[in-house]
């Protein structure tokens, strides 16, 4: 088992997307051969309503996650939330689930996007250098 820290957390959820204000974060790679993650997010109270419905729902929902630092690609997982706790002023959710590969690499993504404006030639090129540099956020559909 491979242990990082979780930088950042955004919940793609449809037709939004949910940032999560992490006070700490932690991912693991169980390394097992089903290729399961955990993703442990220690959050705002205020976030608990939220998380309980989709727990209650048990349904499957994407998240973004940026590990280690703020200038790595975001990492996208198609999880479950497996755990819920409140505390006074915070919650913990255990999300889990398995690395998305399809549509996962943040360049193409972000190409795909920029191409999609109606981008090319140089004005494509300096664009996606551009945002590949600031990183945003890439709204993702749900299989």
């Amino acid at each position: 088992m491979k242990s990082f820290k979780l930088y950042s957390l955004e919940v793609v959820d449809d037709d939004r997307s949910v940032e999560v204000p992490l006070t700490d974060g932690l991912i693991l790679n169980k390394e097992d051969d089903r290729y399961t993650w955990l993703l442990e997010a220690y959050t705002d109270l205020s976030l608990y309503d939220y998380f309980k419905k989709i727990s209650e729902q048990n349904r499957d929902i994407i998240v973004e996650a940026v590990i280690t630092k703020k200038e790595n690609d975001p990492a996208y997982f198609q999880t479950k939330i497996c755990s819920l706790n409140k505390f006074e002023k915070h919650i913990s959710v255990l999300f889990e689930g398995h690395l998305r590969r399809n549509k996962s690499d943040y360049s193409e993504l972000l190409l795909d996007i920029l191409l999609q404006k109606g981008l090319n030639g140089p004005e494509l090129l300096e664009e996606f250098k551009e945002k590949m540099k600031s990183k945003p956020k890439i709204k993702v559909k749900n299989p």
